[in-house]
């Protein structure tokens, strides 16, 4: 066992404290987290849950674990159960969009992996996808009747929450109780085919012209959000695992529910701990349709949104998510993220310069300095184990960044460090800044001086095609550069900027 898997601590959502990770086999962890739902494309709001659990998918891999990451994709959509339309939203959209369902549900998830893949996050382990384990769920759901807790109505399946909190303990996750379930439940369609408000659809019955439907013992519908993940879940981490993750939003009832259908196939809760990261807002106001302020991932690359005063490269989003921990609310604003890269141009040029420093035998070992080299160090550790505080990190980092400058700047200039400490921070550096936070150089490998110009002179070309009503050739410029992938935008100011993926 490496050093410093004894003293990793996270915090359980079920028990709601933090807690000694110990994993259930020894070397070894089974993570499941909840994926996208590829009905649409990615949010800001999406990528805080995605980053969060890659650094800790890293995190542990860097303590040495050998882990099994399970990441879900959503292709079957949510129905309404959880207050959305009965109609399933994957089917909705691709009549909208004129698209097969799986034909939309493919554009959305390779757009997903693209956002992925520029937030330079790992691929799990394994992907399963809902509509890929009908069977598993559809012998899931069997499970549940057989014992119970699960009774058909008109071709659908529901599960008896009433009965089951007759036994178990729903709402432990989430902090919920049943009798304030009976008055918060909505007024759904279907609601009146249930035999309490409270419970929720195992299997729907699929209504004429509903596209997505599969063949089932009650007769053709679709399952239920919750079934998914119980179902894929254990057939791909066993019926008890080591780390569920999601956002807070899941909580309930999708959380709360998939404890419930697992307790009553496997007679325990489905993981040990579980792990929720806090959402994001947009200047102070929760992100949400009804609000009007959803920023799409794509939007947040291009600078193509009326909340955005400029594009944000994916580094600098990964940067400004992880300088909070992960279990604190995030508040966006433009002000924010411009500070945000900065920040992260200021690390990570510091960084080059360490990894170019030597120690000179002719100068003293500065040892108060020294002594706070080694100490800084030693507590990236120590954070990363207190329930993977990235901020404080970030915040140590800083702070080696400072004395690093203090050596660039000559202020030193008659001390050294110690090859044994200097060969430490470059190492402690690289590993936290690359391997576990995932960070990158956000300048392009090919973007130099040279590229600069070329650009400056194609931005003159196309700003003078324009004063001279030549639309042709400035949509031609922009048109070809986008085809290559720099996309160029006018800024209020007058000035063009360029951003390159």
């Amino acid at each position: 066992m490496g050093e410093g898997m004894s003293n990793l601590k996270v915090y359980n959502s079920y028990t709601r404290q933090k807690e000694e990770f110990i994993p259930i086999t020894p070397h070894h962890v089974g993570m499941y987290v909840c994926g996208p739902t590829v009905s649409g494309e990615s949010h800001l709001g999406h990528a805080r849950g995605f980053i969060t659990f890659d650094v800790i998918y890293r995190y542990l891999l860097h303590l040495g674990y050998k882990v099994r990451y399970v990441r879900n994709i959503t292709d079957a959509g949510h129905f309404e159960e959880e207050g959305r339309e009965a109609e399933d939203k994957i089917a909705k959209k691709a009549v909208i969009e004129k698209l097969e369902p799986m034909e939309l549900v493919q554009k959305y998830t390779n757009l997903f992996h693209w956002a992925m893949r520029r937030f330079n996050n790992l691929d799990p382990s394994i992907e399963p996808t809902a509509t890929g384990h009908i069977v598993e769920q559809i012998n899931m759901i069997q499970e549940i009747i057989k014992a119970g807790y699960g009774y058909t109505v008109n071709g659908s399946v529901y599960f008896d929450v009433k009965k089951y909190a007759e036994k178990y303990p729903y709402g432990k996750l989430s902090g919920r109780r049943l009798d304030e379930l009976l008055e918060t439940t909505r007024d759904l369609e279907s609601q009146e085919e249930k035999r309490n408000r409270q419970d929720f659809a195992l299997w729907k019955s699929a209504p004429p012209g509903h596209i997505m439907r599969w063949s089932s013992p009650w007769g053709e519908g679709f399952p239920g959000w919750h079934i998914e993940c119980s179902a894929m879940s254990t057939k791909y981490l066993g019926t008890r695992f080591d780390i569920h993750g999601g956002g807070m939003d899941l909580l309930f009832p999708h959380h709360e529910s998939e404890i419930a259908q697992s307790m009553i196939c496997n007679h325990e809760v489905a993981a040990r701990y579980w792990i929720h990261n806090n959402m994001i807002t947009i200047n102070g106001k929760k992100m949400g349709k009804s609000y009007n302020n959803v920023i799409r991932l794509t939007d947040m690359f291009s600078g193509n949104s009326p909340l955005l005063s400029q594009a944000y490269h994916p580094m600098t989003i990964r940067f400004f998510i992880l300088q909070t921990q992960y279990r604190s609310t995030l508040d966006f604003g433009n002000e924010a993220l411009q500070a945000a890269e900065k920040g992260l141009r200021r690390l990570w040029d510091a960084y080059q310069e360490l990894l170019k420093m030597k120690t000179d035998p002719a100068k003293m070992v500065n040892d108060p300095i020294e002594n706070q080299f080694n100490t800084l160090c030693r507590e990236l550790d120590d954070f990363m184990n207190d329930d993977f505080n990235t901020a404080k990190v970030l915040a140590n980092m800083f702070q080696l960044v400072s004395h690093i400058n203090s050596f660039r700047s000559g202020e030193l200039e008659k001390t050294t460090l110690s090859a044994e400490t200097l060969h430490y921070v470059q190492s402690q550096f690289t590993t936290y800044l690359e391997d576990v936070l995932g960070l990158q150089d956000e300048t392009p490998k090919d973007s130099s001086a040279k590229l600069q110009g070329i650009m400056n002179l194609l931005i003159e070309i196309r700003r003078e095609a324009k004063a001279k009503k030549d639309y042709q050739t400035s949509d031609r410029i922009r048109k070809q550069l986008m085809e290559i992938g720099i996309s160029l935008k006018d800024e209020k100011d007058g000035r063009v900027s360029f951003n390159m993926e």
